[in-house]
């Protein structure tokens, strides 16, 4: 049993499984659409709807321990010996320095960018951080990421399709369809009953891209391209639109809470840069994946970067950051303000088109990531067989894309997430900083093994990820990391009573 815990896979082993043909996959994307997929994936509503409320700050009505970020906790330990005086009823506004938080941020997953692109660069094998753990740090590392990434694309998913019905339901009613709430709602929000019955919008958007997915990754690919030239395009409309209604006074104070509003700031926002990292879950479908990937991964960071930062000022600066603390401004930051200042409708339009759209492929391409996670996962006998089937026509994943369709699309329909959504937050950074340790423990173990792309200044650059990325962990609060906790406890569960009975390494 210890000796199976640290089993690390041998990177030959685990490209020449890759090549049998019953796990084949077909090799169809270039640089460009794997840049898309990381695109796709980053920028979804979140530049329309957290940059406001990030800058905003969050205030919870009943103040409770739970809602603490654990940095502020240890803060307070250390410098009063208690936990009395910390703040626990909200997050202090970023102000117009979100912007600052964005490049924080980006800096934090360049650094993990970087590690990834590595590790992508010499093992082109679905699976992204599950597959580079089991390569470098061992079978329980590999199982703990993986079962971690499970819970990363799944509740982000679900956070998502739930987000898409609600903004389409709302932007339908503007044009008089209105849909009926019993078929429209979440049947359990906010900690209780809502009296609907199912949300059919949200389970149908998932459906729909679970067909596409099944039905081949170049389609898919396709699909995620038009949609992201569609999003990117919106964006360059409002920078240019609103840049011209930008008023300079709106951006004093512009740190109102100072560094610790734009560390929280970037705590909240980190929610946007998650996804990058599923570019190399399509490693295995890339055509020349040594290269492409970590071109797909540093060129859809730079490019995501360039846009948040250039929304948060100009979106700041049309308007007081206070203005998007709650009601219609908080909900569609953007369209607010483009409506309150008087823009043309058709601006608003392609605005809302946009947003629609940048939901439409994060749920793409995450679907996409967590069917390829799985699919790893089965291959090596920690899940079961099925997971690993590769239909004989389109050469997908296809039971595993089905069975990820239905486990995201039915809660869609049944809960809102919402309040749940930092769990994304915590699993991604988490996976974060085991790739960045991967990078280091291959460098050591195996430095003669070529590397197409190599991660300079080794091993500052990764240990910056780690420190970086575990900064931004101690920014999220204690009801995150409980909740963590006990989705890694249930992993251990099934692993000890199902994964490790059925891995290869069982029988040493």
């Amino acid at each position: 049993m210890p000796s199976q815990l640290l089993a690390t896979k041998s990177i030959d082993k685990l490209i020449s499984e890759s090549e049998q043909p019953e796990h084949r996959l077909k090799k169809t994307l270039g640089p460009w659409s794997l840049t898309a997929l990381g695109i796709g994936a980053i920028i979804g509503s979140g530049i329309f709807v957290l940059t406001g409320t990030a800058a905003a700050g969050e205030h919870f009505e009943v103040p409770s321990l739970l809602h603490a970020q654990v940095m502020d906790l240890i803060v307070s330990l250390v410098r009063h010996g208690t936990i009395s005086g910390v703040i626990m009823h909200g997050r202090p506004p970023a102000g117009p320095a979100i912007a600052i938080s964005f490049l924080l941020v980006a800096v934090a997953c360049s650094f993990a960018g970087l590690c990834y692109a590595e590790l992508a660069s010499m093992i082109p094998i679905a699976g992204s951080a599950y597959t580079y753990s089991y390569a470098t740090l061992g079978e329980i590392f590999a199982w703990i990421i993986g079962w971690d990434l499970i819970l990363e694309y799944a509740v982000s998913n679900v956070a998502v399709a739930v987000g898409f019905a609600g903004y389409l339901k709302a932007q339908l009613a503007q044009f008089g369809l209105v849909l009926p709430d019993a078929w429209s709602s979440p049947v359990w929000a906010s900690g209780k009953w809502t009296g609907a019955y199912f949300n059919l919008p949200g389970f149908l958007v998932v459906f729909v891209l679970t067909i596409l997915l099944v039905r081949g990754v170049r389609e898919s690919a396709e699909t995620n391209n038009i949609m992201v030239a569609v999003k990117v395009g919106a964006i360059l409309v409002f920078l240019v639109v609103g840049g011209m209604l930008v008023r300079t006074p709106n951006w004093v104070p512009f740190a109102p809470s100072g560094f610790g509003g734009i560390v929280t700031g970037g705590a909240i926002i980190f929610f946007t840069y998650i996804g990058f990292d599923s570019v190399s879950t399509a490693a295995e479908e890339a055509r020349l994946p040594q290269k492409d990937i970590p071109f797909g991964i540093i060129v859809s960071l730079i490019v995501c970067t360039v846009l948040y930062v250039g929304v948060a000022l100009v979106l700041l600066g049309m308007m007081r950051y206070s203005t998007f603390g709650s009601g219609a401004a908080a909900e569609a930051p953007v369209a607010y303000a483009l409506k309150e200042l008087g823009a043309h409708p058709v601006f608003r339009t392609i605005i809302i088109i946009g947003a629609l759209t940048g939901m439409l492929s994060s749920l793409l391409v995450f679907q996409y990531g967590q069917t390829r996670i799985w699919f790893a996962m089965s291959r090596d006998g920690l899940l079961p067989r099925v997971f690993s089937a590769v239909h004989k026509r389109f050469k997908t994943p296809h039971w595993s894309t089905w069975i990820a369709g239905f486990a995201v699309g039915i809660p869609s329909g049944l809960v809102d997430i919402g309040d749940a959504a930092d769990l994304s937050n915590i699993g991604t950074l988490f996976a974060f900083v085991l790739v960045s340790l991967g990078v280091i423990f291959l460098r050591r173990m195996q430095p003669g093994r070529p590397r197409a792309f190599r991660v300079p200044l080794v091993p500052w650059f990764p240990l910056m990820a780690v420190v970086l990325c575990g900064g931004l962990m101690t920014g999220l609060t204690v009801i995150t990391w409980i909740r963590f906790f006990v989705w890694l406890g249930i992993g251990l569960v099934i692993y000890i009573f199902y994964s490790r009975r059925h891995s290869e390494f069982a029988s040493n």
